[in-house]
């Protein structure tokens, strides 16, 4: 259609690679505007320029920053209501992850997945809902992950912050819903990112070999592409997607009915 997202505004955090970079490159599609929010400037440069030779003539602002810094996040909501006139669409796909039991966590490793996958989201939904409050017609869209709703084991903060990630999108559409802000959710299931496939080169895995995994934790026995998560956010943040509000919508293979 390449016409979603004419006339919106998007902020999006974590947009330096991976899903979120497959977000922005959808929305520029679609005829959005888009700033890139992420802690690595040399990324977001890159992520920006591949965009813009994609998507010539398209609306493309980053920002450098950290999302559990609401200085930080308070400048970047204000620089994409000048850049853009208005922000109407806010997509929190930042996120970090760790490797531990809960036995073995400790409170550092806690306070940091809350500060930025579940407090970093917070922060720019309080610096974000005056302007999206003002477009009348607004969409926050949360990314989660599969295991907000499935248990494993070995990544209990990860998985813990996931799930508050939900409670809070609840919380928003029914406090937003009379103010003309939608809030919605997805939940990733494995998917093949840069950030995936460097962490299976570094244990001594082939990149190639990886994509044609048979995964045994998919119905469709492979890897998610990040595209294939990025499409589901570009419908929770358009018009198409206008009676849906507080849900959770499952873009996992089918793991998380297996």
């Amino acid at each position: 259609m390449n016409s979603r997202m004419t006339g919106k505004s998007a902020i999006i955090t974590g947009a330096g690679g991976g899903i979120g970079a497959a977000i922005a490159g959808l929305f520029c599609q679609e005829g959005g505007s888009v700033l890139l929010f992420d802690r690595n400037a040399d990324i977001l440069g890159k992520t920006a320029a591949q965009l813009r030779s994609r998507n010539p003539g398209a609306r493309i602002e980053i920002f450098p920053g950290d999302v559990s810094d609401p200085t930080d996040v308070d400048q970047a909501v204000k620089h994409a209501a000048v850049a853009f006139g208005g922000v109407s669409v806010l997509v929190n796909n930042a996120a970090v992850r760790n490797h531990s039991s809960v036995e073995t966590s400790d409170i550092a490793e806690w306070n940091r997945l809350l500060s930025v996958n579940v407090l970093g989201a917070v922060n720019f939904c309080k610096a974000a809902l005056p302007a999206l409050r003002n477009s009348g017609n607004a969409s926050i869209v949360n990314v989660s992950s599969c295991y907000a709703v499935v248990g494993r084991s070995g990544m209990p903060i990860y998985d813990a912050t996931k799930a508050a990630l939900l409670s809070v999108t609840r919380t928003l559409a029914f406090e937003e819903a009379q103010n003309g802000v939608r809030a919605n959710a997805v939940c990733p299931g494995g998917t093949l990112t840069p950030f995936t496939i460097g962490r299976g080169v570094a244990s001594g895995r082939n990149a190639e070999e990886m994509q044609n995994d048979q995964r045994s934790d998919s119905l469709l026995r492979r890897w998610g592409r990040p595209e294939e998560i990025a499409y589901p956010v570009l419908w929770l943040a358009s018009d198409e997607s206008s009676y849906m509000t507080g849900a959770t919508i499952m873009v996992d293979g089918g793991l998380s009915i297996m």
